[in-house]
């Protein structure tokens, strides 16, 4: 995508584990967390989000390290996306997630809060963080506020 977004978008934070989901109004320009998911079913629960929020694209975030070279968890996460291209009713676009869950548990720590509550939500705020880099970048790419 090259303009800034019209419709929502999700944006998700893979991991082996559990898949965190966002979503973002871009009218709103905020996103917020929606769910988390087992990784196993990961591909078919976000392309059923997607459709039930009548998505734009699905912003999958890419482990980048900070040194600007793929992470050791790309493998799995380039899987995980040629699955979700396969079954997403709409575009499915990669974006850096540098530091995402470092930023979501800082977050999560500063709002308070049992340690069990945080790790449940964790994934789904880490995929807040990276949705909300990328709509940010959207709108400063296509010249600020429509």
């Amino acid at each position: 995508m090259t303009r800034a977004p019209r419709g929502p978008l999700l944006g998700v934070d893979f991991g082996a584990r559990r898949v965190g989901i966002a979503v973002a109004d871009p009218e709103t320009r905020i996103a917020r967390p929606l769910e988390v998911v087992d990784a196993a079913d990961a591909p078919r629960a976000v392309a059923e989000l997607a459709r039930a929020h009548a998505a734009e694209a699905v912003v999958v975030g890419r482990p980048v390290g900070l040194s600007g070279r793929a992470g050791p968890a790309v493998d799995a996460q380039a899987g995980f996306v040629d699955e979700l291209r396969a079954l997403a009713p709409c575009p499915v676009v990669e974006y850096d997630e540098r530091l995402t869950t470092v930023v979501a548990e800082r977050a999560l720590r500063a709002a308070g809060g049992r340690r069990a509550a945080r790790a449940a939500i964790r994934d789904a705020v880490a995929a807040q963080v990276m949705l909300q880099g990328y709509v940010d970048s959207m709108r400063a790419r296509a010249g600020g506020d429509p």
